[in-house]
């Protein structure tokens, strides 16, 4: 299923498909076993960052005489003739799963292809020289890491772009170099966080119209990471430990901003001026106070969870495009917002999620003096955990403001004056059977958990 509409947010109930992935699977360990180079990269991926090598594949090309449109199809691979594909090639994605595309060759060779974040970081890490195609800031480069026989491995690099044509002449690297710049010097403080969300929503605004909204999306988003990164400990560790295979975050899952009701359809603005298009609304109930719109780029391969503060009486209205009207009382998100800012302006991603080996990421973290809290969610099909919070230093002003409002207690005035309160989060995310979505009793179990009101820091 594809995102079309936000009102029917509803109509998302993502399935599992464990015979599309065992047929993967089997094609991917029949590669591994027919490529040297790439079976022992595989194992150094898997050993050195945590991760499986499944989710570090971007795309796989089969030849025809090995499987068959109609084999795709049984497993719920749809054709796409939309995407821009070579002349010999015909390409196939699950629209229910997270499944990377296969394409189908006339070829005799058999190619997987990975995504690291950037393409020139992963060739430098593997020391062989190898040469890259295609424009440097294009939408499409690509480069051959080692062809044994009939396999191939290869990398990609996609910036905006979902197609499979290189880019021979990127006419807008220019404009994209200068977007990407204008993100990362981007204003974030402002005393009005109305006035810097419409400040945000008219750069991006101006951007579209010297880039496409995909262009303008991943270069977005690449400043955002870093700009989390660079304030939450867990994330600099285990992006550390990816750059020394040079992977970069080409396994991020989603991120999650968190905004005030005031300013919650302004987001949504912003993200749909990008391109995102929303996905399915979840609300928690009265006790859990909170709700979210998942949205996804249908070019960009990112999608968002926005969380907020949501009343009992909301849930049956397009939350995301109608106004909330303001309240006095304060969720998880709510509180969070008010201590540290909108997600979209000084305060940055929530956490960013990504796809990790579960149980040995927990492991391999712990050794680093990286704890992780208690899964949130512990099914087959979907894992989730969030590292210990980062602790951020809280604004005197703010506190004076939310104890003033009767927000928090003169105790927890105190306290996080004192030492800061409850940050930024990585999360460790494994998925397997294809599964797409989200489980919404999980996700309030952590929303509860991680209000600044009730987290207690391990060890303290």
């Amino acid at each position: 299923m594809r995102p079309e509409n936000c009102n029917h947010a509803h109509n998302f109930d993502w399935e599992l498909y464990p015979q599309a992935e065992n047929f993967l699977i089997r094609h991917i360990s029949t590669f591994l076993e027919n490529n040297s180079f790439a079976r022992t990269l595989s194992s150094s991926i898997e050993h050195e960052t945590s991760t499986l090598f499944f989710d570090w594949i971007d795309h796989m090309v089969l030849p025809e005489n090995i499987v068959s449109e109609k084999a795709l199809d049984e497993f719920g691979f749809r054709r796409m003739d939309s995407l821009e594909v070579p002349p010999d090639m015909k390409v196939f994605m699950h629209p229910g799963a997270i499944f990377f595309p296969v394409l189908l060759t006339k070829g005799r060779c058999t190619e997987v292809i990975l995504k690291p974040e950037r393409l020139d970081h992963f060739i430098q890490m593997l020391g062989k020289g190898f040469s890259i195609e295609g424009d440097i800031y294009g939408h499409y480069r690509k480069a051959v890491i080692s062809h044994q026989d009939n396999s191939i491995l290869s990398a990609v690099e996609r910036r905006g772009y979902n197609g499979f044509l290189l880019s021979a002449n990127a006419h807008d690297a220019q404009e994209y170099r200068q977007a990407l710049e204008i993100f990362f010097c981007r204003q974030r403080y402002f005393e009005d966080p109305g006035e810097g969300m419409n400040a945000t929503l008219l750069l991006i605004k101006n951007l579209c119209k010297k880039l496409s909204p995909a262009r303008v999306t991943d270069a977005f988003f690449r400043a955002e990471r870093v700009y989390w990164e660079r304030k939450n400990s867990a994330g600099q560790t285990q992006k550390a430990r990816q750059d020394r295979v040079g992977l970069g975050w080409g396994n991020h899952d989603h991120h999650t901003y968190r905004t005030s009701r005031n300013n919650f359809t302004r987001l949504i603005k912003i993200f749909e001026t990008l391109g995102f298009v929303c996905r399915e609304q979840f609300f928690a109930g009265e006790e859990a106070g909170w709700g979210a719109q998942v949205l996804e780029h249908p070019q960009c391969n990112i999608v968002l969870f926005t969380d907020v503060d949501l009343l009992k009486e909301e849930k049956s209205k397009d939350f995301s495009h109608y106004d909330l009207e303001q309240t006095t009382r304060l969720g998880t998100v709510g509180l969070w917002v008010e201590l540290h800012g909108e997600s979209m302006l000084q305060a940055g991603l929530h956490h960013l999620a990504a796809r990790f080996n579960f149980e040995k990421i927990r492991t391999d973290l712990k050794r680093q003096n990286i704890n992780t809290m208690h899964p949130f969610s512990y099914f087959e099909f979907l894992k989730q955990a969030f590292t210990e919070a980062e602790t951020w230093k809280v604004e005197p002003k703010r506190l004076n403001k939310l104890f003033e409002k009767n927000a928090i207690t003169r105790a927890q005035y105190e306290t996080f004056l004192r030492n800061g309160t409850i940050g930024s989060h990585l999360e460790n995310l494994q998925r397997t059977r294809g599964f797409k979505g989200f489980n919404q009793r999980s996700v309030s179990a952590i929303i509860k958990a991680t209000d600044p009101r009730e987290y207690k820091f391990q060890g303290a």
